[in-house]
């Protein structure tokens, strides 16, 4: 099948607006936490009960929408799930009390699992038909647009601003240029032969396998991002705002990597990429345990930033690959992947409790080599080289 360059061109441009819209939306509610914990009154176990939704509704969905994406096409499914996404960021400020917030929340994290899924489905068939690998890039959008929503959001909230003004106004913005990018993407569509997969799709062993890689990657990086500052604070001696210093450095550390990564993909290849990436990881992860000074603690965890940066984008590369369709791999591998967001709060604040914060970052470590020896599960199978598709100039 001839493709139309120009085609591909704006798809990727789509693409790219719609990771970094994901992004944005995130950072945004991030970065009014405090005021929702404040509006609904609730504690910090409360508040931790609350933070579980929306990885709770996330889980529940993913696997969904690799039928849904069969039935509507993935240009619907993805326009749908990400304006909607943009959307219920409203939600959360709006909730009056903690049952409710957990409600929205749930509902939030099941719209943003579909996008998820949904968007980097669309990022798999546009690196598939451009022949070269651009999901680390489209990885790194998501990062900017999670640190522009925080930074608007900080600016926000330093003004006094009612976080239900910043995230309603947030909402329009960000809901009015989905609308705008969504027409441009790929109108991907099931083979009329193709069965249509089950409503809630289990990863089979190839993808589990790879989304287990990923698994390790998402416990260091969300270790990583909900620890930092504490063990700066804590185990480093540093002042909050050293410790709200070393998150940006990891933050800025990983969409550096995932900008640039795409490049060294194409050199290296995906298994050396992750292999050097876990090696970086690794040692980052030791730097960290050892650590009882500020500086060579945050040395670590931008070491751990930049070394888990490309991973996610090539598992979901790989396991879009690896499966019938893009959607039902990268389903499953987000499914297996994001599963540590419910392992990895409980198991560093078990272990911390028992052992201190150095113990859970020597279990970070562990997992991070595990990251090393598990790359070659992202091996190219029959993904980009088995192209279907011929990318052509356009001709008028």
């Amino acid at each position: 099948m001839i493709v139309d360059l120009r085609e591909l061109r704006r798809a990727r441009f789509a693409v790219s607006v719609t990771f970094a819209l994901h992004g944005a939306v995130t950072g945004g509610f991030a970065s009014r936490i405090p005021w929702i914990q404040d509006h609904v009154g609730a504690g910090p176990g409360q508040l931790g009960l609350a933070l579980l939704a929306p990885a709770v509704g996330s889980i529940l969905a993913m696997p969904t929408a690799g039928r849904l994406t069969h039935r509507f096409g993935g240009r619907a499914v993805t326009r749908v799930s990400i304006g909607l996404w943009c959307l219920v960021l409203v939600l959360p400020p709006l909730a009056p009390n903690l049952p409710l917030l957990c409600a929205a929340l749930m509902l939030y994290g099941a719209v943003a699992g579909i996008g998820d899924v949904a968007m980097n489905a669309q990022g798999v068939v546009v690196e598939q038909r451009l022949g070269r690998s651009i999901m680390s890039g489209l990885h790194g959008m998501w990062s900017v647009g999670t640190l522009a929503g925080g930074a608007v959001g900080t600016l926000a909230a330093s003004a006094g601003l009612d976080a239900r003004l910043h995230l309603g106004g947030t909402t329009v913005v960000l809901f009015l240029v989905a609308l705008a990018v969504g027409p441009l993407l790929l109108d991907v569509r099931a083979g009329e032969d193709e069965p249509a997969p089950p409503h809630f799709v289990l990863p089979p062993r190839e993808v589990l396998l790879i989304g287990l890689v990923g698994f390790c990657s998402v416990f260091g990086e969300a270790a990583a991002q909900d620890w930092c500052a504490v063990y700066l604070r804590q185990v480093a001696g540093a002042s909050q705002a050293v410790g709200a210093a070393a998150y940006t450095a990891f933050a800025c550390m990983m969409a550096a990597g995932r900008l640039c990564g795409d490049a060294v993909v194409r050199r290296l290849g995906p298994v050396v990429t992750v292999r050097g990436g876990g090696a970086l990881a690794a040692l980052g992860g030791l730097l960290v345990v050892v650590s009882r000074a500020p500086v060579p603690a945050i040395a670590g965890f931008m070491l751990i930033g930049v070394g888990i940066a490309v991973v996610i984008p090539l598992v979901f590369a790989a396991a879009g690959n690896a499966a019938p369709s893009p959607s039902e791999g990268v389903a499953g591998a987000a499914t297996v992947s994001y599963a540590s967001g419910f392992v990895a709060p409980s198991a560093i604040g078990g272990i911390a409790t028992l052992a201190g914060l150095p113990a859970s970052f020597a279990l970070v470590t562990v997992l991070l080599l595990a990251v090393l020896l598990g790359a070659g599960r992202l091996a190219p199978s029959a993904g980009i080289a088995r192209q279907e598709t011929r990318p052509t100039p356009h001709r008028k």
